[in-house]
């Protein structure tokens, strides 16, 4: 069974001393960063620091982001990924091709694309079909940059939700996991961050990335079922359960086999 992922935190490479206090932050997978927090000049240390965490703490379960496929980089970063089991999945940045999951996938890891380019958005079916896709990822920030779309306006929720309901699409189209919602860049604003997690759960996402440890809670809170919902969902599950019927009336409304498996899914 694929893991259930509601929040993946990054922590930069370059920032060892913040590997095991993120492991201890409750988000579901840590994620150590080689890529867009970590200066072109630091990328070989940050990946010395990667492979020595990696050695030390073989018990300690996590993912990592690489650098993109383009980039002189990315060889040696899936390197040391190949060689620690405890690393479980690679995010593969800017994901564009099915050849560029295809070189991850190399690795033996799961990989999780992020699609963040006008060519990712395109090719977005190519990605989600290849084998060693465990769910897609949005980046929604480097998109904006690249079309010109202009953050916290009514054209970039337009944009934006436009691109998730094809990402979640190609998600169920493929079997995938349920896929994770880009960074919420202000991890001040809470309230923000609770707003676009519940929009993002109610379109069907799984949950998100996140870039502080103060998010993870309100990220939970947000993919948690409300009291009401699980009620409803037990009260589903316990009278189909106890005369194995597929189909009845609860409260005046008909219930039938998908209802009662999204009631299951609600209780796990």
């Amino acid at each position: 069974m694929q893991q259930q992922i509601r929040s993946a935190l990054f922590v930069p490479a370059t920032r060892p001393e913040r590997f095991s206090k993120a492991l201890a932050a409750g988000a579901d997978t840590m994620i150590i960063d080689l890529e867009d927090a970590v200066e072109h000049g630091l990328k070989d240390q940050a990946r010395e620091n990667l492979r020595d965490f990696a050695g030390a703490h073989p018990q300690a379960s996590f993912r990592v982001r690489v650098n993109g496929a383009t980039t002189s980089w990315f060889n040696a970063d899936l390197a040391v990924c190949a060689a620690h089991p405890n690393i479980k999945g690679v995010l593969l940045p800017k994901a564009e091709s099915a050849l560029q999951v295809q070189q991850v996938a190399q690795a033996g890891k799961a990989v999780l694309p992020i699609v963040e380019s006008a060519k990712g958005v395109l090719a977005l079916e190519q990605i989600a079909a290849q084998r060693g896709v465990d769910r897609l990822s949005f980046g929604s920030l480097d998109l904006m940059l690249e079309l010109g779309t202009a953050p916290d306006t009514a054209g970039a929720a337009l944009v934006l939700n436009h691109i998730r309901c094809q990402i979640l699409l190609q998600s169920a189209a493929h079997g995938l996991a349920a896929p994770l919602d880009g960074v919420y860049p202000d991890f001040s604003d809470q309230d923000g961050l609770a707003a676009l997690a519940l929009q993002v759960r109610d379109m069907g996402f799984g949950g998100m990335l996140c870039i502080h440890p103060a998010q993870v809670a309100t990220i939970h809170a947000a993919f948690a079922p409300t009291a009401a919902d699980a009620d409803w969902a037990r009260r589903i599950v316990d009278l189909a359960d106890a005369t194995g019927s597929s189909a009845f009336q609860l409260d005046g409304k008909m219930v039938d086999a998908p209802v009662i498996e999204r009631a299951r899914q609600i209780l796990r």
